[in-house]
């Protein structure tokens, strides 16, 4: 890709392959074998206990005398491909008895301004001492303007 020892310069051989000048220069640094030892430990444990994060294995690592940190730690763990497993949360999945709604712009080509409209209403929380707003806007779907709706 990168020729050294042709004639055209580095640098335009590197906006010719649209590439940064950086990434001619730049070494990766080898891991040295401490980590590589650190990083083989890691792997073990995450074996023996799949649902242990970057702080929990921090935690046995340091149990067994290898101080490091959360941060270096999950660096290596990003670096080997590895993550905790835990249940996630099921949020995207509908209460039972919920009616869905069919889509009634589907089929509707819209050819002109402010043909289709569209109502969201939010509500912020109050902080202590605050009334809360309830806040109503309107935005149209054509032109991608919001336009303000009078507060009833």
């Amino acid at each position: 890709m990168i020729d050294r020892d042709h004639e055209l310069p580095l640098t335009r051989q590197a906006e010719v392959l649209g590439l940064s000048r950086s990434t001619l220069y730049y070494r990766p640094r080898p891991v040295s074998a401490e980590d590589l030892a650190i990083m083989r430990r890691i792997d073990e444990l995450h074996l023996d206990f799949p649902f242990a994060g970057a702080r929990m294995l921090r935690d046995m690592l340091d149990a067994e005398g290898i101080e490091i940190g959360r941060e270096k730690v999950k660096r290596m763990m990003r670096r080997m491909g590895i993550e905790a497993l835990y249940r996630r949360p099921n949020t995207s999945k509908p209460a039972p008895g919920h009616k869905i709604y069919p889509y009634l712009l589907r089929k509707l080509p819209v050819t002109r301004v402010n043909q289709v409209w569209a109502m969201d209403i939010t509500y912020s929380a109050p902080r202590p001492g605050w009334s809360g707003v309830h806040m109503t806007g309107m935005q149209g779907e054509r032109r991608n303007e919001q336009m303000p709706c009078p507060l009833l």
